[in-house]
């Protein structure tokens, strides 16, 4: 997901957000420790989406203070 369209996302969406990718990141370590993870890229990805998210989260706690 883009930052663009992450900055366009309520605080509670952006909250939100973040929860379903830590959920997605444990999932796919659990998959990539029994095997079942084909694409070894995307924990990379995830952690990626997660950094994203929180960094606009981060964002607009700043411009709202």
């Amino acid at each position: 997901m883009k930052a663009a369209e992450l900055r366009d996302l309520s605080a509670e969406e952006l909250q939100a957000k973040a929860g379903e990718l830590r959920d997605e990141i444990f999932n796919a370590r659990v998959r990539k420790s029994t095997g079942q993870l084909e694409d070894k890229t995307k924990i990379r990805l995830l952690r990626r989406d997660l950094a994203r998210t929180e960094t606009v989260m981060r964002e607009k706690r700043e411009a709202q203070a």
